[in-house]
């Protein structure tokens, strides 16, 4: 049970961040989700006393990780760049370990022999491009630079973790061998990424089987899909591959996949990439809400004296391998694509943009407690300083990247695109009402249509309340006209006009008095008709039922005049700044419509036709507002882009 409260606290934290990061998007999601795990460790529950399973962490929350990103990239891109893309991942990385190890046992011989600082420049080699894009969400970051940094982050985690195991097992056996240290990189990094690719395309042909078959159907896919790097992971670290780089191939070759696919299975396509998004949020949040968690763990467990110098022995490690990616991309000992006049900036960037994060945290915290049959004394001090890094590095980002980079540039602002997606759907709903065919499924569709701004519309109580009390008048001004006109007889007139009183007052009452006197009112009248029912039978007579049928009928006929007077009256209001007002207004009377008229059924055929013709509708406007200079090409893109996402939504909610 405490573990399942201990999950459920994890994920609500993680909302919680991202819901503060959304309100004060200044400072890195990131921290936020640090800070949220400090604070979620200091509840008095014991459910927040996680215990780090190394192998299942890596297995269950790693692995998806990197399999997405792999799956995320263009194989293109790599089979371009390979030569850019080793140099950065894995020659960076050896050297790195090498340096930054070889200064840290020079600098402190006693304290870290060198097995051990390999150990540590190991586990702080791997950058995370997630810490990146939290910091340049809104920058703008030179291409070149910005793939680099993601292609890099997708394999030098796998180099970073060869290398531990390679450090750690020379720890445990107190040498080392330059020719098995070869062999077993060699084995392990490409023995992983062929076997990842093999796997994948056997999960590729198997899909494209049953693509073949027509069962390419979301139950199938999708979860063959999820558990797919999970099933590789274990797979190849059980024959003693790099389970991280196996994903990552196998992600790779997915990505392949979805080329090839382009526009078939496209709901398959977006349902897998809604839930590998999901995933992916969650699982990053969880990384940095963990170690949150586990620092004020780790702290007790570490001498108040000492704290000062693992956090310096951080900072230096971080400075160190600033200066060798700065020195990396300056000498161009990796071609990123920078011009000569940029090869400064672009250094600078990259050196900056080798922040950590998950990767970093996961092997920091997956370094076994007994090494030897011994407690690995030092395991403590080097979570520490991982963290001690990871934080330098995303507050160093944090700081530089907006003095360095522009921020993004839109010509319009998100003030533009609401009014224009509120005129745009406005316009649909006018055309609509223009014609009296089908009125019925026309004022459905009217009312759904209206739902496309209510994200971008704060509602008024106030304006909706008086729209009520004006309709509430044309209703009583159209049953006088039509008494006097003899059309309908004063018994019904009467009979109607307190029945709009009633809606009146009720309209104007939400409180819970109001709602409980609703409540009781039903009840009283079920009530009462049961015990009719029993005492006079479960039939009524034809007589009463032709009594019943003619008072609804005489209803029906006086609230479908009174309906057309309420609608041109909302149609001669209506504008863009109180559509979702007028919508509720007519939904109010569309409900009572169909109460009215239980005995009809709605054509879908109509309703769908009439959905399509009102897409259309909203693209032609754009287009024409595109063509008449008012709007820029921009944000007709963005407008456009927001239609056609509603309107596969809505083709999706047919089936």
């Amino acid at each position: 049970m405490e573990l399942l409260l201990g999950i459920i606290l994890l994920l609500a934290t993680v909302v919680v961040a991202n819901i503060i990061h959304l309100i004060f998007p200044r400072i890195p999601l990131s921290i936020y989700q640090i800070l949220a795990g400090v604070l979620l460790a200091s509840l008095p529950t014991a459910a927040t006393n996680f215990t780090m399973h190394p192998e299942l962490f890596m297995m269950v929350v790693i692995a998806p990780l990197m399999f997405n990103d792999g799956q995320n990239q263009s194989f293109r891109y790599l089979s371009k760049n390979y030569k850019s893309i080793f140099s950065i991942s894995v020659l960076l990385a050896l050297v790195t370990v090498l340096v930054a190890g070889s200064i840290l046992h020079l600098a402190m011989p006693m304290v870290f022999p060198f097995a051990l600082a390999f150990i540590l420049a190991a586990i702080i080699t791997p950058t995370d491009a997630v810490a990146v894009k939290s910091i340049t969400s809104n920058m703008t970051v030179p291409e070149n630079v910005n793939g680099a940094l993601e292609y890099e982050s997708l394999f030098n985690d796998a180099s970073g973790i060869v290398l531990l195991e390679l450090s750690l097992s020379a720890y445990r056996s107190g040498e080392f061998s330059i020719g098995y240290g070869l062999w077993f990189f060699i084995y392990v990094f490409f023995g992983g990424i062929i076997f990842g690719a093999i796997f994948g395309y056997l999960l590729i042909t198997l899909r494209q089987r049953l693509m073949r078959r027509h069962v390419d159907i979301g139950s199938i896919v999708i979860p063959i899909n999820v558990m797919t790097p999970i099933v590789i992971y274990w797979s190849a670290e059980e024959i003693h591959f790099s389970g991280i780089l196996a994903v990552v191939s196998a992600g790779i070759v997915h990505s392949i996949l979805y080329d090839r696919l382009q526009l078939t299975s496209t709901k398959v396509q977006m349902a897998t990439t809604t839930i590998w998004t999901i995933v992916s949020d969650s699982l990053n949040g969880i990384v940095f809400v963990l170690l949150g968690v586990m620092l004020p763990q780790v702290i007790q467990r570490t001498a108040p004296r000492n704290l000062l110098n693992l956090a310096l022995i951080g900072l230096a490690l971080y400075l160190i391998m600033t200066v060798m990616r700065y020195l990396w991309v300056r000498l161009r000992l990796v071609n990123i694509d920078s011009e000569k006049v940029h090869i400064k900036r672009d250094s600078l960037l990259m050196s900056i943009g080798g922040m950590h994060g998950t990767i970093t945290l996961s092997l920091a915290f997956s370094l076994p407690v007994i090494i030897n049959h011994h407690e690995f004394a030092f395991r403590n001090s080097i979570i520490l300083i991982a963290a001690f890094v990871i934080l330098i590095s995303i507050l160093v980002g944090a700081i530089v990247y907006p003095i360095m980079l522009p921020s993004k540039a839109r010509d319009y602002s998100q003030e533009e695109f609401q009014r224009y997606l509120t005129a745009t759907v406005h316009y649909a709903i006018n055309d609509l009402h223009g014609d009296n065919n089908h009125p019925r499924e026309r004022a459905m569709v009217r009312d759904q249509l209206s739902t496309q701004a209510h994200q971008f519309h704060n509602f008024d109580n106030n304006l909706f309340k008086q729209l009520m009390n004006r309709t509430h008048q044309v209703e009583l001004a159209t049953i006088d006209r039509l008494t006097d006109e003899g059309k309908i007889t004063e018994q019904e007139a009467q009979a109607y006009s307190r029945f709009v009183t009633r809606s009146v007052l009720r309209g104007g009452q939400h409180g819970l008095l109001e709602f409980c006197k609703v409540m009781i009112h039903r009840l009283k009248w079920r009530l009462n008709r049961w015990h009719y029912l029993r005492k006079h039978g479960q039939k009524l007579d034809a007589k009463q039922k032709e009594l019943i049928d003619s008072k609804r009928a005489a209803f029906n006929k006086i609230q479908l005049l009174v309906y057309r007077n309420v609608e041109r009256y909302l149609h001669s209001v209506s504008n863009p700044n109180n559509l979702n007002e007028i919508a509720m207004v007519q939904r109010v009377y569309l409900k009572r419509k169909e109460f009215f008229n239980r005995d009809r059924t709605v054509d879908n055929d109509v309703v769908t036709s009439l959905f399509i013709e009102a897409f259309q509708l909203e693209h032609g406007y754009v287009q024409q507002k595109l063509a008449a200079g008012e709007l820029s090409q921009e944000l007709a893109n963005a407008l456009n882009e927001q239609i056609s996402t509603d309107e596969l939504v809505y083709a999706q909610s047919l089936d």
